[in-house]
């Protein structure tokens, strides 16, 4: 790979860090030894069909069960079903997956094992409302949560507590089986209970923290929903819960490992590779002025890092929308990017979502370089005005610099790569 052509560099960079997370190099050698008993399959995220595909090429005995994920990232399964469903905001299909998941694991017995294989989108993907609370209530305040702003912690505590399913209740419903859960984990810090809101994993957040979140960005819940949550009706499962002894997690592919498969790419390639963080999280926005001032800083005084040079991170930024347009975090935070660097000459970047859907978005995220800016220029776009509108995705179409990847069927969360030559 020539270095001179840049942004093919990275788009190469960013398959090989996608690669690195698969299902498929990393489930293997996690899978545990048969039972006496049965095995049940289950599982929630993007990756869930993937996984599930992996773990039927490779398992000795007996095997059934059910997983959801989301509609396109689908796999080609004999033993294991598989369902897909909508997201981010939950729809029907997933609330009867839920519901078949919880079939698929009663009237187990204590020889049996549950292998629950979990990646992001879960949340979504399994949505099975707590008692009392309609579907249509959770859809409502799934969008205004992904409008406001919130983190993907804050999210999945409220999500924990007005669910029959997530937060731990999953792997109660196993019992007495014991239950093996395997994890993709797309959340900064890597909290096994925080991934898809731990379905399988006890909770130490409460009713009131769910309240709080709710608060703090001004969301309006229905009465119901705010009794429920002020009742304690919805409390999780603690972590001192005795009816978890002896389930096993492992979390079998990280945002770290991801980057550090793309700084030894890089460092085959000849460039040295620095990676800030796999945690990241923050207005994606001003992560954006923030990398962008990092990047002019080693271009024009050759600080911290001399270049060439490349510097990789991760994470999960947020945006807080005002505006009418479209695009994901990974977009907006390129094209707040582009916006501060102003064209210089030695600076390209990508930025991508690590399942190849960029929020909602049909793209896993965008390229952009020396004459981005230039470009879009000649086309009429300002990319203050666009930013301004939340019109990311619109901004880097019309330059031709969308990545278009696909579903990954892995989900490690955000990418991000600067080049500075």
């Amino acid at each position: 790979m020539s270095i001179q052509q840049p942004a093919v560099f990275l788009q190469s960079l960013f398959q090989h860090a996608v690669d690195s997370v698969s299902a498929a190099r990393c489930l293997p050698a996690a899978l545990p030894a048969p039972p006496a008993g049965r095995t049940v399959v289950i599982g929630a995220g993007k990756a869930a069909a993937a996984m599930a595909q992996v773990v039927e090429q490779h398992w000795q005995g007996e095997l059934s069960g059910v997983v959801v994920t989301r509609y396109g990232h689908g796999a080609d399964c004999q033993r294991i079903r598989v369902v897909e469903a909508a997201h981010p905001v939950p729809d029907t299909a997933g609330e009867q997956a839920a519901q078949d998941i919880l079939s698929a694991v009663s009237g187990l017995s204590s020889d049996d094992l549950v292998l629950c294989l979990i990646s992001g989108g879960g949340s979504a993907l399994l949505a099975l409302p707590a008692p009392g609370i309609q579907l249509q209530d959770k859809q409502q305040i799934n969008r205004a949560l992904l409008r406001s702003g919130a983190t993907i912690h804050e999210m999945n505590c409220v999500r924990k507590h007005l669910s029959a399913i997530k937060g731990g209740r999953l792997a109660l419903a196993c019992a007495p089986a014991k239950v093996v859960t395997l994890l993709i984990s797309d959340v900064p810090g890597d909290d096994p209970d925080i991934i898809a809101s731990g379905p399988t994993l006890p909770d130490a957040s409460s009713c009131a923290d769910a309240l709080v979140i709710l608060d703090k960005y001004a969301i309006s819940v229905p009465p119901h929903v705010r009794e429920h949550l002020q009742s304690g009706r919805g409390e999780t499962p603690w972590p001192d819960d005795p009816r978890f002894a002896g389930h096993q997690t492992r979390i079998i592919a990280t945002a770290a490992m991801a980057l550090e498969a793309a700084a030894a790419f890089a460092n085959a390639a000849g460039i040295a590779a620095h990676i800030l963080s796999d945690g990241i999280e923050g207005e994606a926005r001003d992560i954006g002025k923030m990398h962008a001032a990092l990047a002019l800083e080693v271009a024009r005084k050759g600080q911290p890092f001399t270049a060439p040079c490349l510097i990789l991170s991760g994470g999960e930024t947020t945006v807080t929308v005002r505006g009418n347009g479209r695009g994901g975090r990974n977009a907006e935070f390129l094209l707040s990017f582009a916006h501060t660097v102003q064209g210089n000459p030695r600076i390209w970047a990508l930025a991508c979502d690590t399942d190849g859907i960029d929020g909602s978005e049909d793209n896993a995220g965008a390229v952009c370089g020396p004459d981005t800016l230039t470009q879009a220029a000649s086309a009429g776009l300002s990319a203050r005005v666009m930013l301004d509108n939340n019109d990311a995705y619109h901004f880097f179409q019309s330059v031709n610099a969308l990545i278009t990847s696909g579903p990954t069927r892995t989900n490690v969360n955000d990418f991000r790569a600067i080049l500075v030559l």
